[in-house]
């Protein structure tokens, strides 16, 4: 009988079996379950039993397992490399596994800890990536459930990513000497993304070297980060940020985003806020070139979406004129993380058919439609500044109501993050808020600014339907 503290010894390991002679004793459901992650593996496998599933049979019929159609005798283990007993019978069970033990023969026995020698695991698996989850039998139960977790998390394209990788080591195993530079190297690889092209940057690291590949040139990538919350980042995002070399990023990126950056990556603030300007734009663009021309892949990133208020239009046309490949990887705008922290859409059937985005430096409105038209859409103001007062003015003075409900939404999906209830008249009086925030205005927020009044107050603020 093992004890609990032998069982915490187990060793993980994958057994290559194509070929080899393995004994599954019992046919009945317990039994088809582990033929199917039996068969996989090319095994050469005999079932005993006297009565099988009819699945087995067919299993059986179609020459993919041997069944013999009787009891298990112990001469059925001579040859086998792995013994699996997985009959109704606990007595049965416990027959095999002692004449396996003593004949040096690996058993599991379903079910029955104190009778295997091995566990199955629950398995993930991505191509050539497998990855078994095993509770030393206690609760298959668990197994499966984090099973299910890591599967839903893994990137569909893993397994083509992986042989692709495989295929380039092996290559650099041939080609290049054994060595710290040979091992910095397959590390390197490991954190980049492959692609088909010949002039991939990856399979030109994987042919040159690390040194010599500084000469071949890289690739960009304008990238959203999002507004803040690491969950809210897109895998592609994610996938180009473990494979860069260096990440130019904005001051809004918070900490949380730049820890995923690999280990070798150079991560540089190239930020600017609150009209402070550390760096210019053409530096910024100058570093993209050069480090892109090095043979480095770059990543831009950007908070939020990298084509709303990013300056993206600039950067691309500078790429674009250094003949500098890029890629623009979108990402969560923070207008729309705002617009959950509010609990609201910015559309809405009857109050908003449009959004409005804009600066607070261009956040008036030049046309000057009648109402109730420049009404019916939901305003948006990235980087509204501290005057509030002065925006307000300037929409009130286009004809919108002051009693227009209005939010304004700080640091939106981090968890800092705050709102606060207003209307357009009473704009100007707010409090400072912390940066970085925006401004959402429009009768589609309406509900939310009318839970802090009663439903007789906030029924005034709603235009009616002959307005």
């Amino acid at each position: 009988m093992q004890g609990r503290d032998e069982m915490n010894r187990l060793l993980p390991i994958f057994l290559k079996l194509a070929g080899r002679r393995a004994l599954l004793v019992g046919a009945g459901t317990v039994a088809l379950e582990k033929i199917g992650s039996l068969l996989k593996t090319g095994v050469r496998l005999r079932v005993v039993a006297p009565h099988a599933r009819p699945e087995i049979r067919q299993l059986a019929a179609e020459s993919k397992l041997d069944w013999v159609e009787r009891a298990f005798g112990p001469s059925d283990l001579d040859g086998n490399f792995i013994v699996i007993a997985a009959t109704d019978e606990p007595e049965v069970n416990a027959a095999v596994y002692r004449e396996a033990v003593a004949r040096g023969i690996l058993c599991n026995s379903v079910d029955d800890i104190p009778n295997c020698d091995f566990f199955f695991g629950s398995v993930v698996s991505r191509g050539d990536l497998q990855i078994a989850i095993s509770t030393a039998g206690e609760s298959p139960a668990v197994a499966q459930r984090l099973r299910r977790e890591i599967d839903e998390q893994l990137p569909e394209d893993l397994g083509p990513w992986l042989a692709q990788l495989g295929e380039l080591r092996r290559d650099i195993l041939a080609t290049q000497p054994r060595g710290e530079e040979r091992r910095l190297l397959l590390h390197e690889l490991a954190q980049r993304q492959i692609c088909d092209s010949a002039l991939c940057s990856t399979r030109q690291l994987a042919r040159t070297g690390r040194e010599a590949a500084r000469a071949i040139a890289g690739h960009v990538y304008l990238t959203g980060a999002g507004p803040g919350d690491p969950e809210l980042l897109t895998v592609k995002a994610l996938r180009v940020m473990e494979s860069a070399d260096v990440i130019l990023h904005d001051d809004l990126v918070g900490p949380a985003i730049l820890d995923l950056a690999p280990p070798h990556a150079v991560v540089v603030n190239v930020g600017k806020r609150c009209g402070v300007k550390n760096i210019t734009q053409e530096e910024i663009n100058a570093l993209m070139i050069e480090h892109a021309q090095a043979g480095r892949s770059v990543v831009r990133l950007k908070s939020g979406d990298p084509l709303l208020f990013g300056r993206a239009a600039e950067e691309v046309a500078a790429l674009t004129r250094a003949g500098v490949p890029f890629e623009i990887v979108p990402g969560v705008s923070a207008a729309f993380a705002a617009a959950a922290a509010l609990g609201r859409s910015l559309t809405d059937r009857e109050w908003a058919s449009h959004v409005i985005f804009s600066t607070g430096h261009h956040a008036q409105s030049h046309n000057r439609e009648a109402l109730p038209a420049i009404e019916a859409g939901t305003r948006v103001v990235y980087m509204p500044g501290r005057d509030l007062g002065l925006l307000a003015a300037e929409w009130m003075a286009e004809g919108l109501p002051p009693e227009l409900p209005c939010a304004v939404v700080s640091r939106a999906a981090q968890p800092d993050q705050q709102v606060v209830h207003t209307i357009l008249g009473k704009l100007g009086e707010m409090e400072a808020i912390a940066a970085p925030s925006l401004l959402v205005a429009g009768w589609a927020v309406r509900k939310i600014a009318a839970e802090r009044k009663t439903e007789d107050s906030a029924a005034q603020f709603l235009p009616s339907a002959a307005e």
